[in-house]
Parts: C-alpha cells; sequence; structure tokens
C-alpha cells in the first residue's frame, strides 16, 4: 500500500487549522473556593475574564484571594488541555497514518 507524503501534508494541516478554530472557539471555566473567583478562558490560554466575589475583597485577606485566582486560573488551564488531548484523539484518529 503506497501513501501519498503531499496528500497526508495536506491532511495534516487542515486537522492542525480546525483545531486551532476549535481552541480559539473552546470557552472554559475554572473556579476556587466555591465559586469565590471564576476565571474564564479560551483554548490558547488566553484569560477572557475574571469574577471576584465582593465578600472575599471584603475579608481583606489578600493572600487567600491570591490563591484562590491562582487555583482558578490552573483549573481552567487544566480544562484547556484536556479538551485539546480530546480533540486531537479524535482527530489522529481520523487520519489513517501508517505505523499508528
Amino acid at each position: 500500500m503506497a501513501f501519498n507524503i503531499q496528500e497526508l501534508m495536506s491532511q495534516a494541516k487542515q486537522q492542525y487549522e480546525g483545531l486551532q478554530k476549535k481552541m480559539q472557539e473552546t470557552v472554559v471555566e475554572g473556579s476556587s473556593g466555591g465559586g469565590t473567583v471564576l476565571v474564564k478562558m479560551d483554548g490558547r490560554k488566553q484569560v477572557l475574564g475574571i469574577k471576584i466575589d465582593p465578600e472575599a475583597v471584603k475579608a481583606g485577606d489578600i493572600e487567600m484571594l491570591q490563591d484562590l485566582i491562582t487555583a482558578a486560573v490552573n483549573g481552567a488551564g487544566q480544562k484547556v488541555d484536556e479538551a485539546v488531548q480530546s480533540s486531537m484523539g479524535g482527530m489522529l484518529g481520523g487520519m489513517n497514518i501508517p505505523g499508528l
């Protein structure tokens, strides 16, 4: 069975472009402190917005608030990684690459 490298490269490029578009459209949320901090992030790990419960600010515990923001950002980043892995698995399954 012969395989055409140009056709394979073209297919890979189309898949990559499709993945890039999907990542731009993907939006995930990470939260911490039972919803005290909520972070929205796109599939390229660009933070789209952060919401902080005003009660957390009133408490005056800056270190706790910093930890909550860090946890929410990391949680959103992990969800992006999971979305990428899921998309990549589906992509590679449809490519019929010999030896994979």
